[in-house]
């Protein structure tokens, strides 16, 4: 067995470089939506076709890209074996229809809304079939870098997530299985946010998180226990909202919670011990992310327990946790991993430093702006200030661009590894 068989080879460059390139052109797109939503946002017009496309883009466009690109290079390495390429190249025209997705159900265009979620739904099963194979393949007997259960749920609920947007779609505003529209809505976002992203971030990053940072890994554990212990808060918390029980939910948060303080302890320790000549974009990005999750938490735990559930409060929720929290962290950990890529399958001869391909001051400067710009969008939303929400969002689109430029200086060093054999293969 090859030494690439071993120890698990990740997806070619070309192939990470092209799902993150529509990442982060899908994140610029909703930049720019945000900006034309402001009015509606600082006006808690919550369902309006503005704010819709916005979310959406993210939720739909942005971040399946994002994820499949990063754990098409992550997960091979952290399961210890090689990625099934050609699935890959068939996902990723197909996630690509997110955007067409957006716009339809912002628009509520029936036929090409059920067209593009065919195709992204499609997409989707050539994507868990890939995850679902590397943690089939995953060596048992000995020590693995990533949570074969983590990784697994991970894929589940982001299954579960599409299959109650689907329903949302085909139900509209009327009740499914006699549980309001509203909560509905609510178990369809914290299915994706919390079941998907959030666990797949405190399972990957338990071991990416102190890899890039250069810092001591983790110990070796028994049991995935920040997992199972965040999994059971999720479904209570699902349970709780389908129920109606606000001790349920309350019960479920504060378990998901449990494990993510665990993470943040873990993002402290690494602040504290990195060997990294300064910050870099991911662990500024996971810092400032736990901050926009901690707020999420506080109105969201109010709303529960009697502060009034205003759209703008419903909608400030949604901004720390979706994209302070989901959307910063997974942009925060593009360019290092397509720097990672690039230098992983630079052709045989000479090879840069990876910090040669990884622009950091650039990718410092979009965390920076990003953390501002979310939360002065935030601040207006909640206050209902339409300049302060609209100077958010613009300073969200400076930092959707500074990611552009950041990810084109990376792919313009990179031009070797694109062009190398190995990266067609």
């Amino acid at each position: 067995m090859s030494s690439g068989a071993r120890v698990g080879r990740p997806a070619p460059v070309a192939l990470v470089a092209s799902y993150f390139g529509a990442a982060l052109l899908c994140w610029l797109a909703a930049a720019a939506a945000l900006v034309a939503a402001a009015e509606q946002l600082a006006n808690e017009g919550l369902a309006s076709q503005e704010v819709l496309l916005a979310v959406h883009l993210v939720g739909l466009a942005f971040l399946p890209l994002a994820v499949t690109g990063a754990a098409l290079h992550v997960l091979p390495t952290l399961l210890r074996n090689d990625v099934t390429v050609w699935r890959g190249w068939a996902a990723l025209p197909l996630l690509c229809a997110g955007p067409v997705l957006a716009y339809a159900i912002a628009h509520d265009l029936d036929t090409t809304t059920w067209l593009a979620a065919a195709a992204v739904a499609l997409g989707f099963v050539l994507v868990a079939w890939e995850v679902a194979a590397l943690v089939a393949r995953a060596p048992r007997g000995r020590m693995l870098l990533a949570s074969r259960f983590g990784v697994a749920a991970s894929t589940f609920h982001a299954g579960a997530a599409l299959v109650v947007g689907a329903a949302l779609a085909d139900r509209r505003f009327t009740p499914l299985f006699g549980i309001p529209h509203d909560r509905v809505i609510a178990i369809h976002l914290h299915l994706a946010v919390i079941g998907w992203l959030t666990l797949l971030i405190v399972t990957v990053g338990r071991t990416l998180t102190p890899m890039l940072s250069l810092a001591p890994a983790e110990p070796r554990r028994r049991l995935p226990v920040e997992e199972l212990v965040l999994t059971a808060g999720l479904w209570l918390l699902v349970l709780g909202l389908a129920l109606g029980w606000r001790a349920m939910i309350a019960v479920g948060a504060l378990l998901v919670l449990g494990a993510v303080v665990a993470f943040a302890v873990l993002t402290a320790r690494i602040g504290r011990q990195h060997r990294l000549e300064g910050l870099e974009g991911p662990l500024t990005h996971v810092v400032t992310g736990v901050f926009f999750l901690l707020q999420a938490t506080i109105l969201g735990l109010g709303m529960v327990f009697g502060l009034d559930p205003s759209p703008s409060r419903l909608m400030g929720y949604v901004t720390a946790l979706l994209l302070g929290w989901a959307a910063g962290v997974t942009l925060g950990h593009l360019g290092k991993l397509l720097s990672l890529s690039a230098w992983t399958w630079w052709p045989a001869g000479p090879r840069p430093k990876q910090a040669a391909l990884y622009p950091r001051p650039i990718w410092l400067a979009e965390a920076i702006l990003f953390a501002v710009g979310v939360e002065m969008l935030l601040n207006g939303v909640l206050r209902g200030a339409e300049v302060r929400t609209l100077v958010g969002a613009l300073i969200l689109v400076g930092s959707a661009l500074t990611a552009c430029v950041a990810a084109t200086v990376t792919l313009r060093a990179s031009v070797p590894a694109l062009r190398a054999p190995a990266a067609a293969a």
